[in-house]
């Protein structure tokens, strides 16, 4: 193993531990998430806005997406490209993992703020008023949709970029790159999904399986970084113990 391999090795351990992190925090955080039919806005802003927990939720699922997005930027330069359209393309990724970020977070303000303020004024609103406080209500999730589906967009796109990049990378096992293309094209379609049908069964179906690809691809990687990692420190031991 070359010295730049070694580097690269023990580099790739924190992105690899970051990009888990985040994302088991927010399955679990997700999980805390009030449930329901999310297309029937009437019987769904009700829940919504008797739930003491929104804010907070929603609070831990933008944190833990920012941990896993830091992660894959983080990887976007600790990965040992072999070639310049390669380096180009972690870069690129990098800066679509920062718009995803900016997205989600607006994405989390207008749901995990707006949404909920105007699901408590709609249920605490005199008989007069509940029609229109139900419309900016509605208005305010279709608003969702869209950043979710754009979101979701610019999250398949990082994650395709990725793949590629680590594609050629010599640290990174050769399965893992086509499983996070998978993972971003599971992204692109709920992006879709998001766009023209809402939270409907189809989006929550596609969300659990890019959950799933993702959990995939972050476990292997994760576990190659702790491997190569505990070789690399052994061969630099070596190394000094031979250089001495």
């Amino acid at each position: 193993m070359s010295k730049k391999a070694i580097v690269g090795a023990a580099v790739l351990a924190l992105p690899a531990r970051l990009i888990l992190a985040g994302q088991v925090s927010y399955i679990l955080v997700t999980q805390f998430h009030v449930g329901g039919n999310a297309n029937d806005h009437h019987s769904i802003f009700a829940a919504y806005a008797e739930n003491q927990t929104w804010m907070a939720v929603h609070l831990g699922q933008f944190v833990s997406m920012a941990v896993l997005l830091s992660g894959l930027i983080v990887l976007a330069f600790a990965l040992d490209y072999q070639s310049e359209a390669a380096r180009w393309m972690g870069r690129v990724g990098a800066a679509g993992a920062v718009a995803t970020l900016a997205l989600y977070g607006v994405l989390q303000a207008v749901d995990g703020v707006a949404l909920k303020h105007a699901a408590n004024a709609w249920t605490s609103a005199s008989e007069g008023e509940r029609v229109s406080r139900f419309a900016t209500a509605e208005a305010i999730r279709w608003l969702e949709w869209g950043m979710r589906s754009y979101q979701d967009y610019a999250m398949g796109l990082s994650l395709l970029l990725f793949a590629g990049s680590t594609a050629q990378s010599m640290i990174v096992a050769r399965p893992v790159p086509q499983l996070i293309c998978l993972s971003g094209l599971a992204y692109l379609s709920q992006g879709w999904l998001a766009g023209s049908e809402g939270f409907s069964t189809n989006q929550s179906i596609a969300i659990v399986l890019g959950w799933i690809l993702s959990l995939t691809w972050m476990g292997w990687l994760a576990v190659i970084a702790s491997r190569r990692s505990g070789r690399s420190h052994k061969t630099l031991e070596a190394s000094s113990r031979n250089a001495a």
